[in-house]
C-alpha cells in the first residue's frame, strides 16, 4: 500500500511539474477567459448597432387608441424593459430624424389600410429587422389590440387576455394517464427539463469525454515512454507492475481533477465580474434549482467510467514499444469514447429512445447516456442499479484483464504483439 501511494505521488508530481501540463492548463484557462469575455469585448469595439437600448417609438398617425393599448399591454408585462416614445408627423424623413435624434432602437408606424379590418402596422429600424426580444413582446401586444379593435368593447379585458394567451401543450405518458406509471419527484409536470438539468447533464457528459480522451492518452503515453526508454526495466525491480498500473491510473486521475478545478475556478471568477453577472442574469438561471441528485449520480458514473477507460488505456500503452505507434493502438478506445459522447449528446431531446435505453446498459456508453436519462428523461431506480452493477463488473473484469496484459506487455519489446502471443505470455503469470 505504501508503494502504491509512492507511485501515485510520483506520477502526480511528475505530471504537474512538466512544462506541457503547465502551458496547456494556462493556455486553456486563457481561452476560457477570452471566450467568457468575448461578447463584452465585441460590444466595446463595435458598440450597440441597434442603439437606443430598449426604447422604441410609435407614430400613431391618428390611431392613438391603438397605440395606447399597445403601450399599456407591454408596460403590464412582468419584467418588461421596453419603453415607448411618441413620434409626431407622418413624413418618413421626419420620423427617421426623430428616431435617430432620440437614439431609438426603431419605431412602429400605425396607419389605416383600405379593405382591412385592422390598421397596417410596420416596424422601422436601422437595419430593417425586428430584434427577437422586441418581436416576442410586440406580437402579443398587437394581437390584443387587434382583438379589442374588432370586438369594439364586446369582450372584457379578462376575456381578451385569455384569447391572446398562447395555449400550453403539456405531455403525459400512457401509464401516467391511466394512473399506473411512476411519478417524478418534481410532480406530474415533471420539471425535468429546466435549464439547470440540461446544463448539468451537458457539463458532465463533456467532462467525461475530455477526461477519457486526455487523461487516457496521458496514461498510455506515460507507460509507452517509460517502456521505450527502458526505464521500465529499472522500475519493475522495485515496484510490481500492478502497483505501477493502478498508481499511474489514480495519479493521472488526480492530475485531471486538479486541471478541472483550475478551469472551474477560472470560470467562476470571470462570471463573478460585474458586467458578466449582468449577462448571466439575462439567461434567467436559478442555481437554487441545481439538481443535486443528477449531479451525484453523474459524478458516480463519471468516476467509474473514467477508471474503466483508464485501465484499458494503461493496458494498450503497455503493449506498444514506440510512442510513434501509440496513436494507432489507442484508436479503438478513442472510437468507443467518441461513440459514448455522440450517442448521448445527439439524443438529449429524445432520452427515452431505444438506442439510449440499450446504450445505458453498455458499460462503455453508460457513463454518458445514463446521465442524460437520469437528468432529462424518465427512468426507474432498478435501471440505474443494473447499469451501475454492469459498470462495476466491467471495471473488475477489464481491470483483471488489463493487469495481466500490463504485467506481460511491459517487458515485451519489438513489434506490437498479437492477441495469440499475448495469450501465450499471460499463461505464464498468475494474478
Amino acid at each position: 500500500m505504501n508503494r502504491l501511494g509512492t507511485v501515485i505521488g510520483f506520477t502526480f508530481k511528475n505530471k504537474v511539474r512538466t512544462k506541457s501540463f503547465v502551458i496547456t492548463t494556462l493556455l486553456l484557462a486563457l481561452l476560457i477567459t477570452i471566450g467568457i469575455h468575448l461578447p463584452f469585448i465585441i460590444q466595446m469595439f463595435v458598440g450597440d448597432d441597434e442603439g437606443g437600448d430598449n426604447r422604441i417609438g410609435i407614430a400613431a398617425n391618428g390611431q392613438t387608441e391603438i397605440a395606447q393599448q399597445i403601450e399599456d399591454y407591454v408596460s403590464a408585462l412582468p419584467g418588461n424593459e421596453i419603453q415607448f416614445a411618441d413620434l409626431e408627423g407622418g413624413d418618413a424623413a421626419a420620423l427617421n430624424k426623430q428616431a435617430k435624434d432620440q437614439d431609438l432602437k426603431g419605431y412602429l408606424t400605425i396607419a389605416p389600410s383600405e379593405g382591412a379590418a385592422f390598421p397596417a402596422v410596420e416596424y422601422v429600424s436601422e437595419n430593417g429587422s425586428v430584434p427577437a426580444d422586441v418581436q416576442a413582446v410586440l406580437q402579443p401586444a398587437l394581437e390584443s389590440a387587434k382583438t379589442r379593435f374588432i370586438t369594439e368593447g364586446a369582450l372584457s379585458d379578462e376575456q381578451i387576455r385569455q384569447l391572446t394567451t398562447p395555449v400550453q401543450l403539456s405531455t403525459v405518458s400512457y401509464d401516467q394517464l391511466a394512473g399506473t406509471g411512476e411519478q417524478n419527484a418534481d410532480g406530474p409536470e415533471g420539471d425535468k427539463f429546466n435549464p439547470m438539468n440540461f446544463i448539468t447533464v451537458y457539463v458532465l457528459m463533456t467532462l467525461f469525454f475530455f477526461s477519457a480522451m486526455l487523461t487516457g492518452n496521458m496514461i498510455a503515453s506515460e507507460v509507452t515512454s517509460e517502456k521505450s526508454s527502458r526505464v521500465m526495466e529499472i522500475l519493475i525491480t522495485s515496484v510490481s507492475p500492478l502497483t505501477q498500473m493502478f498508481g499511474k491510473v489514480i495519479g493521472v486521475f488526480l492530475v485531471g481533477l486538479l486541471q478541472i478545478g483550475v478551469f472551474g475556478l477560472t470560470i467562476a471568477i470571470n462570471l463573478m465580474l460585474p458586467y458578466n453577472r449582468e449577462v448571466l442574469a439575462g439567461f434567467d438561471l436559478d442555481f437554487s434549482q441545481m439538481p443535486f441528485d443528477v449531479l451525484a449520480y453523474g459524478l458516480v458514473f463519471y468516476v467509474l467510467g473514467y477508471f474503466l477507460y483508464a485501465l484499458l488505456y494503461a493496458a494498450v500503452g503497455s503493449i506498444v514499444s514506440r510512442t510513434e505507434d501509440l496513436g494507432q493502438a489507442v484508436t479503438p478506445l478513442t472510437m468507443l469514447s467518441l461513440a459514448a459522447f455522440y450517442i448521448g449528446i445527439f439524443s438529449l431531446n429524445n432520452t427515452d429512445s431505444l438506442l439510449m435505453k440499450i446504450s445505458s446498459f453498455v458499460p462503455f456508453t453508460s457513463p454518458t447516456t445514463m446521465i442524460a436519462r437520469i437528468g432529462l428523461g424518465e427512468i426507474a431506480f432498478w435501471e440505474i442499479a443494473v447499469s451501475l452493477a454492469l459498470l462495476l463488473a466491467s471495471i473488475f473484469f477489464f481491470g483483471w484483464l488489463s493487469a495481466k496484459i500490463y504485467r506481460t506487455g511491459v517487458l515485451m519489446y519489438g513489434k506490437r504483439p498479437s492477441m495469440k502471443e499475448l495469450r501465450k505470455a499471460m499463461k505464464a503469470y498468475k494474478i
